[in-house]
């Protein structure tokens, strides 16, 4: 090896170990993807005139673009710890609402995916949100359909609930009586055979929701069959989360077992912060995390237009920094040693980071 090679491997090898690092090349990475997607996504809207959005855990595993082979920017999501979320919640609330009005706004339906999530290999690689409590997941996760059926009907508005089995990143649709269910890890049949399992599931399902839906699901069979080539170790599907993400516009970030996503949605976002912190304090513990590398609290808001928009979503994050490392002080300090902070606003017409600040000092 020459020693310009040994110079810039060992470069290279220095900035994986800086989880801020990482980041801002990750996302540059995904925002010139994004970018040079854009056809893509004009297509596929074109094609398939349903609003897609999914209630997810804060676990960066459950990425649905990535296991339905979805272009970015097509799902819209919404995380929590466990995938918790409550209509009565008046952040919630209001962006759900603001999303669904935008599409009933312009002539489409929205197809709303409740998930939980689960290892079939492991008990212990499912969610921690719900201590592994695979059964409360899904009664919780039920409950909440029930809530945006009460709430919102399923005429425009279809809701349907989804378990997400990690090891091979298969769908598991469940219907509305909770009675019967569709793993697509274990389907076998025609695209035709698919759409009819579907449809039995959810028969007022619209039409054009069905064929939407259907494109997903093809989507991840597909997914699931590279998976089983790639023959991932088991430990890719372990906790080994390094990064503490607080707010919007982390679509990008869907690294394997990377990031724990918070959105700022929770009335008891301390808590669920506090949850995040000490998930990512016991990967350290347990040599999870490289010691070089650390942990990094990340906050982000985004914005679509310059001007107040932008300057609002950077008071957002700039709040939401100095919130979580409060937290962090108060409920984990034994975590501040390790820590990095990142602040930044995500613009969403590029999915480009604008960064605010950042700390590469352990706090």
């Amino acid at each position: 090896m020459s020693s310009g090679s040994y110079k810039k491997e060992k470069e290279e090898e220095s900035l994986e170990r800086s989880g801020i690092e990482y980041l801002l090349r990750l996302n540059k990475k995904h925002s010139q993807l994004f970018q040079a997607d854009a056809l893509n996504r004009e297509q596929y809207r074109a094609l398939h005139p349903t609003e897609i959005g999914a209630m997810k855990c804060m676990d960066g595993r459950i990425h649905l673009p990535v296991i339905t082979k979805t272009p970015l920017g097509i799902i819209q999501s919404w995380r929590n710890i466990g995938g918790r979320f409550n209509l009565g919640w008046y952040g919630y609330q209001a962006s759900v609402w603001d999303w669904i009005h935008y599409s009933m706004s312009r002539g489409r339906n929205c197809l709303i995916i409740i998930t939980d999530h689960y290892s079939r290999g492991s008990k212990h690689r499912g969610c921690r949100g719900f201590d592994y409590d695979e059964k409360a997941a899904q009664s919780f996760c039920r409950g909440l359909r029930e809530q945006f059926d009460h709430v919102f009907g399923s005429n425009i508005i279809y809701t349907i609930q989804c378990s997400v089995e990690t090891d091979e990143e298969a769908l598991v649709f469940r219907s509305k009586d909770n009675g019967h269910f569709l793993n697509l890890a274990v389907f076998g049949g025609s695209v035709d055979d698919l759409r009819k399992e579907l449809r039995d599931l959810y028969p007022d399902m619209p039409n054009t929701t069905l064929g939407d839906l259907l494109h997903l699901a093809i989507g991840n069979i597909s997914h699931i069959v590279e998976i089983r080539k790639a023959k991932r170790s088991v430990a890719e599907a372990e906790h080994k989360e390094f990064i503490l993400a607080i707010g919007r516009g982390y679509d990008w970030l869907h690294e394997i077992n990377t990031a724990l996503i918070v959105g700022p949605f929770d009335d008891n976002i301390a808590g669920v912060i506090k949850a995040a912190a000490n998930i990512i304090k016991s990967n350290l513990d347990n040599g999870k995390i490289s010691s070089h590398r650390g942990a990094v609290l990340m906050s982000s808001a985004s914005f679509r237009e310059s001007g107040p928009n932008q300057r609002l979503a950077e008071e957002k994050a700039k709040y939401l920094a100095r919130m979580g490392l409060d937290v962090i002080r108060s409920k984990v300090p034994e975590l501040l040693p390790h820590l990095h902070i990142l602040t930044a606003t995500m613009n969403m017409e590029t999915r480009g980071l604008n960064v605010l600040d950042r700390s590469d000092s352990r706090s």
